[in-house]
C-alpha cells in the first residue's frame, strides 16, 4: 500500500476544515443511521456471520439477483485482495492512471502486471492482447473522473471471453452517465462489478461493499474469504440502508452541476488546466510549482485538504485531485490557491 491516498489529515497538527481529498462528499445527512447503529450498539456483544448472508440475501432481492451472485466485502479495498488472491499469478493489465490498489494488490499476489493507457477501438475488433487474461478497470476513473461508453465495454468484454474484467463502480452514484448494471453483471460469465456503500452514504469507517457477478466466479472468491471479515455493525448498516432507499443521500444533478462550476472557475482562475469529469471528481494539473508544496500550503494556511496526485502511475508532481464539496468550501478553494500563486 502506497502512502499518499486521500483523507490523510492525521499527518497535520493544523485542524482541516474542509476535506477535498476523499472522494467521499462528507455533508451527506445519515443521522438516521447513526442513530440506528447507537440502539444497535449491543450487537457487538455477539460474532457476526460467518460469511454475511443475510446481507447478500438483501441485496441479492433489491437487485433482484440469487444469493450466490452477490458476495459482501469489507469495502472496496478487501474485494480488490481477494480476487487478485484468487486468480493469483494471472497476466493481468490496468487501465491507467487508476486507484494503486489494483496493482498493490495484484504484485503481492504474484500476477504479472501491465499497465495500459488505451482500450482497443472498434477497428481493432475491441480485441485486447492475446497474453491478457485479466483486466482491472475503474469505471468512473479514479483520479480521472472519466466514464467509459457503455456499449463499446459491453462489446470488449462480449470479444475477449477470455479475460476477466475487474470493473470497480465504486463511484457508480455519482455519475448519470450509462453504468453495467448488477443483473448484467450476473449475466455475464468473465465480468467482476465492484460496488461500495462507504462512498455513497458516506461512512468510509466503517468498510463495507460488494462484489456482483456470475455464481461460478463468486464461489471461488468465496473459496477465499476470510471469515468474519464484515464487522457486524456494518451488515447492520447495510441492512438498515436497504430498507430505507427512499433517503436518497444526495441530489445527484445539482452536485454535479455544482461540480461543472468548480471546474470552470478553477479553469478560469489561469492557474491550472483541469481535465475533464463525468463524476463529482476531477483531476487538476498545476501550470507551475508542485501539487505537495499547494497541499502543503493549502492545509497550513487554509484548513483545506487536497489529493496529491502525483503517485499515480502516468502522473507527475504537477497533479492534484479534488472532489467538490459545498459552494462555499468550493468558492474558498479557489480563492486560497489564487493567494498562494500570488506569493
Amino acid at each position: 500500500m502506497i502512502k499518499g491516498h486521500g483523507d490523510d489529515a492525521y499527518s497535520f497538527t493544523c485542524p482541516i476544515t474542509s476535506n477535498f481529498s476523499s472522494n467521499v462528499f462528507g455533508r451527506v445527512d445519515i443521522r438516521g443511521l447513526k442513530q440506528y447503529l447507537c440502539e444497535s450498539m449491543d450487537e457487538i456483544g455477539h460474532y457476526p456471520e460467518p460469511q454475511p448472508y443475510t446481507l447478500e440475501k438483501a441485496l441479492a432481492e433489491h437487485f433482484r439477483l440469487r444469493s450466490d451472485e452477490v458476495c459482501v466485502t469489507n469495502g472496496a479495498t478487501e474485494a480488490i485482495y481477494l480476487i487478485a488472491q484468487t486468480f493469483r499469478g494471472t497476466f493481468t493489465a490496468i487501465y491507467q492512471p487508476t486507484f494503486s490498489e489494483y496493482a498493490d494488490a495484484c504484485r503481492m499476489h504474484g500476477h504479472q502486471v501491465r499497465g495500459i493507457y488505451r482500450l482497443p477501438e472498434e477497428k481493432e475488433d475491441y480485441r485486447l492482447s492475446s497474453e491478457i487474461r485479466m483486466l482491472w478497470l475503474c469505471n468512473p476513473n479514479n483520479p480521472t473522473g472519466k466514464m467509459e461508453d457503455k456499449q463499446r465495454l459491453e462489446k470488449m468484454i462480449r470479444k475477449n471471453p477470455q479475460v476477466c474484467f475487474v470493473i470497480d463502480q465504486s463511484y457508480e452514484y455519482f455519475t448519470l452517465c450509462p453504468l453495467l448494471s448488477a443483473s448484467e453483471a450476473a449475466s455475464l460469465p468473465n465480468v467482476l462489478l465492484l460496488h461500495s456503500m462507504t462512498k455513497r452514504y458516506a461512512m468510509p469507517g466503517l468498510r463495507l461493499g460488494y462484489i456482483t457477478g456470475c455464481a461460478g466466479l463468486l464461489s471461488r472468491l468465496r473459496a477465499n474469504r476470510m471469515p468474519w471479515s464484515v464487522n457486524q455493525l456494518a451488515v447492520c448498516a447495510g441492512l438498515y440502508l436497504l430498507e430505507h432507499t427512499e433517503e436518497a443521500p444526495l441530489d445527484v444533478a445539482s452536485y454535479l452541476k455544482e461540480t461543472n462550476r468548480l471546474r470552470e472557475n478553477l479553469q478560469a482562475s489561469g492557474a491550472v488546466d483541469v481535465w475533464n469529469t463525468d463524476t463529482h471528481f476531477m483531476l487538476v494539473c498545476l501550470r507551475m510549482g508542485k501539487a505537495s508544496a499547494l497541499k502543503t500550503y493549502l492545509a497550513e494556511e487554509h484548513g483545506i485538504l487536497i489529493r496529491d496526485a502525483s503517485n499515480f502511475e502516468g502522473l507527475d508532481e504537477r497533479f492534484f485531485r479534488i472532489a467538490t464539496q459545498t459552494p462555499e468550501e468550493n468558492d474558498k478553494l479557489v480563492s486560497a490557491i489564487k493567494s498562494w500563486l500570488e506569493e
